[in-house]
């Protein structure tokens, strides 16, 4: 079930019992697995988050991100060679106006995320915004701040964590999480608006075929899509 927006109300300190510390810690440990053998292959991946945060609970995910545009086959073959299993593979996109990313699931709750075109900035930062840590970060068992998707910003502590609403504090926490003021608002609107009327659409999805790359689905849409082929020409960006 999707978390509801909290309502507005003061700073609240939330302290983890040793099973929330413990799931943490094995989450983390298998982020850590995955994020070498990518590295391994050459890759720099973050992990994004409650893991990057540390506020996780027994329904948390693996949000692995790869923020560069790299050949799919590199990924797909470090992932099988590290001994793990692709159970599905994915190409969205959120709206016209946002860039292409290519998903590869490793099981239900292990995802590999990359871009297929070149990101804005603002899309960048959406993976600061909930909190990014990187493979050296995870090893020192750094933890982030991060907004979760009850639009509460998550300051980690020694013994759990600090949490307020960011909808009166957005300018603060622009500040906290060094993302534009602008990256903030949209985050809210889109999750206030999600909140309202139920989860929303996504403009395009599609799940591939054993015999289909990412690189192949990409193309087909260009030549399809009038409106990302505007986009990729809008950021520069030739198809190879």
């Amino acid at each position: 079930m999707v978390k509801k927006i909290e309502p507005v109300y003061s700073v609240r300190e939330v302290i983890y019992d040793q099973e929330r510390w413990k799931l943490l810690e094995d989450l983390r440990n298998k982020a850590i697995e995955i994020m070498t053998i990518l590295k391994k292959a050459g890759v720099e991946p973050i992990v994004h988050g409650s893991i990057a945060r540390g506020d996780v609970n027994k329904k948390s995910d693996i949000d692995i991100f790869i923020p560069e545009i790299i050949p799919s086959y590199i990924v797909e073959k470090a992932i099988l060679d590290g001994n793990y299993q692709i159970v599905k593979r994915e190409i969205t996109q959120a709206t016209p106006n946002h860039t292409v990313k290519a998903i590869i699931h490793i099981d239900e709750k292990i995802r590999i995320t990359f871009p297929l075109i070149p990101l804005r900035q603002r899309e960048l930062e959406f993976y600061k915004f909930g909190g990014q840590v990187t493979l050296e970060e995870l090893k020192l068992k750094k933890r982030v701040p991060g907004i979760d998707k009850r639009l509460m910003l998550i300051i980690p502590t020694n013994y759990g964590h600090y949490e307020y609403s960011v909808i009166y504090n957005a300018l603060e926490a622009a500040k906290i999480l060094n993302i534009s003021l602008e990256t903030i608002m949209e985050r809210i609107r889109v999750l206030k608006r999600r909140d309202e009327i139920g989860r929303s659409g996504i403009y395009f999805r599609k799940e591939l075929s054993d015999n289909e790359t990412f690189e192949e689905v990409l193309k087909n849409r260009i030549e399809r899509d009038p409106s990302l082929k505007r986009l990729i020409s809008k950021r520069g960006f030739t198809l190879v």
